[in-house]
């Protein structure tokens, strides 16, 4: 299972550096120490390569120092997965649709599964770098924060962060050098769902 993940993910993001994609071990890695926190979805009972899939870890996030690469962010957890059992956000490290399934809702579905699973746990809530594919147009034109915030104000479309928006999405800033995409001069945006059920544990 975990080689076909590896696999819809190359496929899902054909600009991104490899590297910066899990590969089988990772994954190995993740399920065994939070398999509550991804989500996998098939086309059918019975049926075993995945066309989706979400994947996430534990973290305590500094949203004051929201500057971060998603490789050194989990290199300093205490797991080789990433995963802070004591962290209480979700950072969502992945959400793929393989591309012959996108646009049927399977999106909007893993999205709510997460928010779903940041009720359960009692998580704050989902943090993430979003790509911004829809940069790459603009680049030479506008600054990454300039577009999202163009994005974020319905003047501009991004296939990936409206999509984000529409589910209940802050988008706080653009991220320099999160992952290698040239594309995007390796853009992304910092995207912020807050879990309105969270109790906060008391000192």
């Amino acid at each position: 299972m975990c080689k076909a993940l590896e696999a819809l993910e190359l496929q899902a993001f054909p600009t991104a550096d490899a590297a910066d994609l899990y590969d089988e071990a990772e994954l190995i890695y993740l399920a065994d120490d939070f398999p509550e926190g991804s989500v996998i979805g098939f086309d059918g009972p019975g049926r075993t390569d995945p066309v989706a899939v979400g994947l996430g870890v534990r973290t305590h996030f500094d949203f004051d120092n929201p500057q971060h690469v998603l490789k050194e962010l989990l290199e300093d957890a205490p797991t080789k997965s990433g995963d802070d059992p004591d962290g209480p956000w979700y950072y969502g490290t992945d959400i793929v649709v393989r591309p012959d399934y996108r646009r049927r809702g399977i999106g909007r579905e893993l999205y709510d599964l997460r928010k779903q699973m940041c009720v359960d746990l009692n998580l704050a809530g989902i943090v993430a770098g979003g790509v911004i594919p829809g940069y790459a147009e603009h680049k030479h034109a506008l600054s990454a924060d300039e577009y999202i915030t163009k994005v974020v104000a319905g003047e501009l479309y991004d296939r990936t962060l409206t999509f984000q928006l529409e589910n209940g999405f802050e988008a706080r800033c653009a991220l320099a050098d999160y992952m290698r995409d040239p594309e995007v001069d390796n853009y992304a945006s910092l995207i912020v769902w807050t879990n309105p059920q969270y109790a906060a544990a008391r000192s």
